[in-house]
């Protein structure tokens, strides 16, 4: 699927990579040679600057989930730039898309891209299709909602709980985007943002959620997906997966190790649990944080200056510290 470019090997540099001093050299020819007898020896050219061996092209392909002619896309280096790349593609704006998946057309958040896309992996584009509004009122402290962005400005439902206030309104599914939360718009929040401000919502006050559901496929109408209660699985087919980081350019990795994929995973279910999201790019990078510190101030301090915004309470730290601790003495 992927294409690399062929390189141009770099030009041979001088032996042993240096100039020769002109000291070094005899001022005179050959003997014999009356002509250059006396000639003074113009200077070695300076060595080269080796040039910078180009990254391989990598190429993947791409259709929108509710039906396309396939695309191929490359150059980007984070979300945005991915779906700005789509968006060209299928000559729409990028606004319009809502998340993407990998290797399936359907609403599955077992396969939703998230920060490591593998090389072999082919990438599904959900539009947007729908709006519907719904008035919600809690009838307990916690909705039964996981929420998700997409790390372009847009929260998504992830999961709905199983006889959650939520999940009495049937109208409200798996992949709806959550436009506004009365009336105001929340369009560029992360989801721990969302989740906060649902959780504030006050028992017994009714409050209205804006939601715009995907376009969906003739074979998806009807359907009310709900994601299974496992952690989601990583879509990884290549040896190599390319990295998508909020911040920085993608890096070409080695697919995770079994002490890091069972870590994520982990965390991802401690920040459900206590955050009432999922995040498999927020679970790896605090794994990363944590994998080589000694104890649990360490790792706080870690955390905290890469991901200092989010606040952690400390008994999640301390959660999470044991539970990394547990997947490597092979506990879990």
């Amino acid at each position: 699927m992927q294409e690399s470019e062929k390189t141009t090997s770099n030009p041979e540099p001088m032996q042993n990579g240096e100039a020769m001093s002109p000291d070094a050299q005899d001022s005179r020819g050959p003997p014999g040679d009356e002509e250059n007898q006396g000639a003074i020896p113009s200077a070695p050219p300076l060595p080269q600057e080796p040039l910078p061996c180009p990254r391989p092209r990598l190429v993947f392909h791409t259709q929108l989930a509710h039906g396309s002619p396939t695309g191929r896309i490359h150059g980007f280096t984070n979300v945005r730039e991915l779906y700005a790349k789509i968006a060209e593609v299928f000559d729409i704006s990028a606004s319009e898309i809502l998340f993407c998946t990998l290797n399936s057309h359907k609403v599955d958040m077992q396969k939703l891209l998230g920060g490591q896309i593998g090389l072999e992996d082919f990438i599904f584009a959900h539009v947007r299709g729908e709006t519907k509004e719904v008035e919600v009122v809690k009838t307990e402290d916690a909705l039964g909602l996981t929420i998700t962005d997409n790390g372009a400005g847009y929260a998504f439902i992830k999961r709905i709980k199983e006889g959650s206030t939520i999940d009495q309104i049937k109208t409200v599914c798996v992949g709806d985007h959550i436009e506004a939360i009365n009336d105001q718009s929340i369009v560029g929040c992360r989801h721990y943002e969302v989740a906060k401000m649902l959780k504030e919502q006050q028992r017994g006050t009714p409050f209205t959620l804006r939601l715009v559901e995907p376009k969906k496929a003739f074979d998806m109408i009807g359907q009310r997906t709900r994601a299974p209660k496992s952690s989601e699985g990583k879509m990884v087919t290549g040896k190599e997966t390319l990295r998508l980081r909020s911040k920085g350019s993608a890096t070409l990795e080695e697919i995770p190790s079994e002490f890091e994929d069972k870590a994520i995973k982990k965390v991802d279910d401690l920040l459900e649990s206590y955050m009432g999201i999922r995040d498999p790019e927020l679970a790896t990078t605090i794994v990363e944080a944590g994998k080589n510190k000694k104890n649990p101030d360490d790792f706080a301090e870690a955390l905290d200056s890469v991901l200092g915004d989010f606040g952690f309470p400390d008994v999640f730290l301390f959660d999470v510290w044991g539970a990394m601790g547990d997947v490597k003495n092979g506990r879990l």
